[in-house]
């Protein structure tokens, strides 16, 4: 049976962990790699999105990739107890026309005994930001383990 730890129930630092490795996942922008800690069935509101299972969750994921360019993202461990975990995240990209953004938002993550996401509920506000007010620089893919995160960021 396909596993994803470290496994529920979490604690504080299992719990952080799941959460960078979530976050580096994400920065890889590679649907194939983000897909494959979700549950065959999962189920997913992403602003008005509501993909179910790993197809179309790849889809969406490809989709997002193509329109928001040279995205960077920072979660941070929120909450957490039994087999769920609530985090708080923002990210940086930009639309095809130049114009930056800064993405905040919260997700509500359930996992089954076996680690993977069963649910994901995140809610997300875009601001646009001049390309001078950007905060995110390290190089496309994995943030740098001594890059700020969102709380030292004053996000």
């Amino acid at each position: 049976m396909e596993t994803k730890p470290p496994l529920p129930p979490f604690t504080a630092e299992s719990a952080a962990q799941k959460v960078r490795m979530a976050e580096d996942a994400w920065n890889s922008r590679d649907a194939d790699r983000v897909v494959q800690v979700y549950t065959h069935d999962t189920r997913w509101r992403n602003r008005a999105e509501f993909p179910v299972g790993r197809e179309q969750v790849h889809g969406f994921l490809v989709r997002k990739w193509q329109r928001e360019l040279d995205y960077r993202l920072i979660k941070e461990l929120w909450a957490f107890t039994g087999n769920r975990i609530a985090v708080r995240f923002a990210y940086e990209w930009h639309d095809d026309s130049g114009q930056w953004f800064r993405s905040y938002g919260n997700e509500n993550w359930e996992f089954n005994e076996q680690g993977l996401m069963q649910r994901r509920f995140a809610s997300i506000n875009d601001l646009p930001i001049a390309e001078g007010d950007r905060l995110f620089f390290w190089p496309l893919g994995r943030r740098p383990d001594d890059h700020a995160g969102l709380s030292d960021l004053g996000l």
